[in-house]
């Protein structure tokens, strides 16, 4: 049984112990909860990792003393950063994790995206897209499968063309001006969001260099649904706590107050092809 596993089962236990001392038998937890009963047992056996909002509602019925609410919510954490690590998630490569995140996007009805240094995966080309796996897949020394996992990143971008989904992606100038790519690449892919300033069914903004931002984001963010999901060098942290989600629904919402969006937003992306179209290959950005 590996850690994260192990882990699982003895954080199910600890919940297990903590409902039968508050008297309520599985079906009974269940039903004050919610839930289908099967839910209880998936995670009282370790089957199912509790989310976020799952433990709030486990304490405050078995009435778990907030220092003891508090070790629970950071011992779920800690199980989810190992669980959530890219050697774990991409052991078998990119194209599972890919399949993962248009499962979960293709149920949510709203997306929100900031990027600090690279185009959101939702609008990538195949030939970014390429790149930008390969060189994934090259850091974490994990099976190279970039061909399917490009195919299923292209798929993903279904989501862009639902009228029934709120899509809002934002980005940063310097996730155009850094890129793992060759320059005339990376014209293809400003290309490509050139035309999605005027696709109806998505808000897309840049926030200009120079800019002085009203508050400073540390990393690039995803808002799918009711979860918020941020990526590391070595692992994914995801937190549906209805607090971090304001949190992160704020500070998106002061960030998209600095960008440009239509018709300067365009002029911005022109303006940046132009500069990038000059440049002549070098060693950074040759395969």
């Amino acid at each position: 049984m590996s850690t994260p596993e192990r882990h699982k089962l003895e954080f199910g236990d600890r919940l297990r112990e903590l409902r039968e001392n508050a008297g309520y038998s599985g079906r009974e937890f269940a039903s004050a909860a919610g839930w289908q009963p099967s839910k209880i047992s998936k995670i009282e056996n370790g089957k199912q990792l509790a989310t976020d909002a799952d433990l709030l509602t486990w304490v405050r019925l078995a009435k778990v003393p907030e220092p003891a609410a508090t070790e629970l919510r950071d011992e779920l954490r800690t199980i989810r950063l190992e669980s959530s690590s890219w050697k774990r998630q991409l052991r078998t490569g990119h194209r599972r994790r890919q399949e993962h995140s248009r499962g979960i996007e293709a149920e949510a009805s709203t997306i929100r995206a900031f990027e600090l240094v690279v185009v959101p995966g939702l609008v990538q080309t195949a030939d970014y897209a390429r790149h930008v796996l390969g060189s994934a897949a090259a850091l974490q020394q994990v099976p190279n499968d970039t061909d399917a996992a490009v195919q299923v990143r292209l798929e993903r971008q279904h989501a862009l063309y639902d009228s029934a989904k709120h899509v809002e992606l934002l980005i940063a100038e310097s996730a155009l001006r850094y890129f793992a790519c060759p320059p005339q690449t990376m014209v293809a892919q400003i290309d490509r969001l050139i035309a999605l300033c005027g696709l109806a069914t998505v808000r897309f903004g840049i926030i200009a260099l120079n800019t002085r931002l009203p508050h400073i984001p540390a990393s690039g963010f995803w808002i799918i649904g009711d979860t918020v999901f941020v990526e590391t060098v070595n692992t994914e942290i995801n937190t549906d706590d209805p607090d971090d989600v304001a949190l992160y629904n704020q500070l998106a919402d002061s960030l998209w107050q600095t960008a440009v969006e239509g018709d300067d937003a365009r002029r911005l992306l022109v303006q940046i092809s132009t500069e990038i179209a000059r440049l002549p290959d070098s060693p950074t950005t040759k395969d």
